[in-house]
């Protein structure tokens, strides 16, 4: 028999996640709930294959994950596996497959289900003036920038004379597109309409967060600086758009209770998200054994 949760044990355990846009949005709804599973899985795999350097000449990440493995992951047939992997090339181009011969496998190409391909060489090196796309760089305002309400409809009067004045207007709207799509997406999946409801909670702080969330999601750099050390910008990446709520909750946690003085609040915000699942998870494990054991003396 299987055991109840308690509190919030479940933060100690591992997960695939399956974007929301995947049910929610039209483009999407031609896939079955397997082949959307499926994405799922692919898309943990692309932060291991970006920390082997599975990375081709032109900076994409790729990975390798034969039939054979996804029968075994799916439990299914051969037949199924290759027909949810085909769902996800030719229905929605969700990925895209590089065969290699001579027997060997094919190099999967996990798709970025926000944006769009052939964006241009240094895309997003600005997302707008208030979120620069260099992560490294140094603002303790940032969040006055967007002020304390993300809702994705005040993107509309960002300010787009940032971007150099050879981008084409088609650039500048992708840009801003894109931008808003991010927001978009961390209002739903960190369920920010909840959170700003809590007064508990540093609104100020939380704002300049998925801020700065976005920001590197929009980054065109190669690395972003954490905790002292260049991180490829699609690791950290992927760890931000793995964030939920409780991580949202903890990281604002540690911020309230920090009380050496901070240098550079950008760089200290950055490594607390990067790091909040893994020290949540630690900390809260403690917690839960802590409590188990004043309950059994």
């Amino acid at each position: 028999m299987f055991d109840y949760f308690y509190g919030i044990q479940s933060e100690q355990f591992a997960f695939y996640r399956i974007p929301k846009v995947l049910f929610t949005d039209d483009r999407f709804r031609v896939l079955s709930a397997e082949a959307k599973t499926l994405y799922g899985i692919l898309l943990d795999r692309v932060t291991l294959s970006a920390k082997n350097g599975w990375i081709d000449q032109q900076g994409r990440v790729y990975i390798i994950y034969t039939i054979e493995e996804i029968m075994a992951d799916m439990n299914c047939g051969n037949k199924k596996a290759i027909q949810l992997l085909s769902d996800l090339e030719e229905k929605v181009g969700l990925i895209e497959r590089k065969r290699q011969g001579l027997g060997k496998p094919n190099l999967i190409y996990v798709k970025n289900f926000i944006s769009v391909e052939n964006r241009g060489e240094g895309h997003f090196q600005n997302c707008q003036k208030h979120t620069s796309g260099n992560a490294e760089r140094t603002s303790p305002e940032m969040a006055e920038g967007h002020g304390r309400n993300t809702d994705t409809s005040n993107t509309e009067n960002s300010d787009i004379d940032s971007f150099s004045s050879d981008r084409t207007v088609g650039e500048r709207n992708e840009a801003m597109r894109m931008l808003t799509q991010y927001q978009a997406y961390f209002r739903e999946s960190l369920e920010l309409d909840t959170l700003a409801q809590d007064s508990s909670l540093d609104q100020e702080a939380l704002s300049a967060m998925v801020d700065l969330m976005v920001e590197v999601c929009c980054s065109g750099k190669n690395t972003i600086r954490i905790n002292r050390e260049d991180m490829p910008t699609e690791i950290v990446k992927s760890r931000f758009m793995k964030l939920n709520s409780e991580h949202i909750k903890y990281a604002l946690l540690t911020l309230a209770n920090n009380t050496t003085r901070v240098r550079d609040m950008k760089q200290y915000m950055l490594a607390v998200l990067y790091n909040a699942p893994i020290t949540m998870n630690a900390y809260y494990q403690n917690w839960v054994q802590h409590d188990m054991a004043k309950g059994l003396a």
